[in-house]
């Protein structure tokens, strides 16, 4: 709405100017003002998913009341219901710590009643959704939908009967990894290569939440994890929080041209990360710049890695250095996946309280999605484009996955 207000002042001011002003600027500044409108209006009209959004683990950090306008964070539901975001993916996040240490599973329990609480303690403002179907009927009810993914197989354990108990806790994707390898697989992260690609476990996981109906989100996993999950699964899979490695070569943690073309061909969806450093080269050169620097300061000064100081000083030599992206360049992903694979395997997967401060211009929080929508807007998307980037294409791979399990559990009856 702040958009549409500097807009309007703008009109008026170029009215009153007279012939300091063309004709043209005025048509261009009138066309901005509808298309703003335009967005605002599809935000509230369609279904928005996002495939993953970090507020439990941020409550677990510092708990705080999110059916109200919060101070901290990127999500809210005050914000998200200025924005349209009907459909948050609740992330169950696992640190990798606790891979060696145990206590995997219970931690993703805590986090899971984290969700849980969320529902319980504002019903009139939030529900869990197990299901596409559950989404709508929730948000007919004028609530936010809760769905939840894990990210990190790690709470699996060594059990395979792991998969149906999260996938009966709520859970409906599993990132197989995270920052470092697991008993499933390899990390994009992680140099070890400890199983080259999945581990004999990992091609048992799949098969499981294939037959269980849980999505596998490929975000995270190495390049050779990639292929041979693309090559085990009977069902589509997601990558729930990714962006286009074109943008930013070399770096493993987003996707290289030809794994978007095969998650396309197993019917997939990639959904855009939104942090900086997924989106621009030059943002991820800076991020490493100010990690080094502040790594050299941390020797001189001869502290600890985790002393109040070293966060102080990170934090405001991160202000001061760091290159943030633009919303703009988001849709230049969504641009990207769109040439290479069709509008029907691209979303949004924000990592909102995931990123930190590294969000671009014009997506600081939940608030902003129609900011999103004015940018495609602008180059000619379609409302039928932008409905299914909105929630359909995540839709159709959760029902796929859903109907695929259905037959191999008839199968196997």
């Amino acid at each position: 709405m702040q958009f549409l207000k500097l807009l309007t002042i703008s009109v008026l001011l170029m009215s009153c100017m007279g012939g300091s002003s063309t004709e043209q600027s005025q048509s261009d500044t009138m066309d901005s003002l509808a298309l703003s409108q335009k967005a605002q209006e599809l935000a509230q009209k369609y279904i928005i998913t996002d495939g993953h959004i970090d507020v439990p683990y941020r409550l677990n950090t510092h708990m705080e009341d999110v059916s109200v306008r919060t101070e901290r964070g990127d999500f809210d539901f005050e914000r998200a219901k200025a924005g349209g975001l009907n459909a948050p993916f609740m992330s169950i996040f696992v640190p990798a710590s606790y891979q060696e240490t145990g206590g995997a599973r219970v931690f993703a329990d805590s986090m899971i009643q984290i969700v849980e609480g969320m529902a319980s303690n504002s019903p009139h403002k939030f529900a869990i959704a197990r299901s596409p179907q559950d989404v709508e009927e929730i948000v007919a009810r004028g609530l936010i939908a809760l769905p939840m993914g894990m990210e990190n197989g790690a709470p699996l354990e060594e059990d395979l009967s792991n998969v149906q108990y999260f996938f009966d806790r709520g859970i409906r994707y599993i990132t197989l990894t995270h920052g470092r390898d697991n008993l499933i697989c390899d990390s994009s992260y992680d140099t070890t290569r400890t199983w080259n690609g999945l581990s004999p476990y990992g091609y048992n996981v799949v098969e499981e939440m294939n037959k269980v109906g849980i999505m596998i989100d490929v975000s995270h996993i190495s390049d050779s994890t990639f292929y041979q999950v693309m090559r085990a699964s009977k069902a589509p899979a997601i990558a729930s929080h990714s962006s286009c490695r074109y943008f930013t070569p070399g770096w493993e943690r987003n996707m290289a041209d030809d794994m978007i073309q095969e998650l396309a061909v197993n019917g997939g969806v990639i959904q855009i990360n939104f942090g900086s450093t997924f989106l621009d080269q030059a943002s991820n050169e800076s991020s490493k710049a100010i990690q080094e620097h502040v790594d050299q300061w941390k020797t001189s000064q001869d502290v600890e890695p985790e002393d109040a100081a070293v966060r102080a000083y990170r934090d405001q030599y991160r202000r001061q250095h760091f290159k943030y992206s633009h919303v703009a360049r988001v849709v230049d992903h969504i641009d990207h996946v769109v040439e290479l694979a069709g509008i029907d395997h691209v979303a949004f997967g924000s990592d909102f309280d995931g990123v930190g401060d590294s969000l671009p211009v014009g997506l600081k929080d939940v608030s902003q999605y129609p900011n999103l929508i004015f940018e495609l807007l602008k180059r000619g998307y379609s409302e039928e484009d932008i409905e299914k980037i909105c929630y359909k294409n995540v839709f159709r791979v959760w029902s796929q996955v859903t109907e695929v399990a259905k037959e191999l559990q008839k199968s196997s009856s």
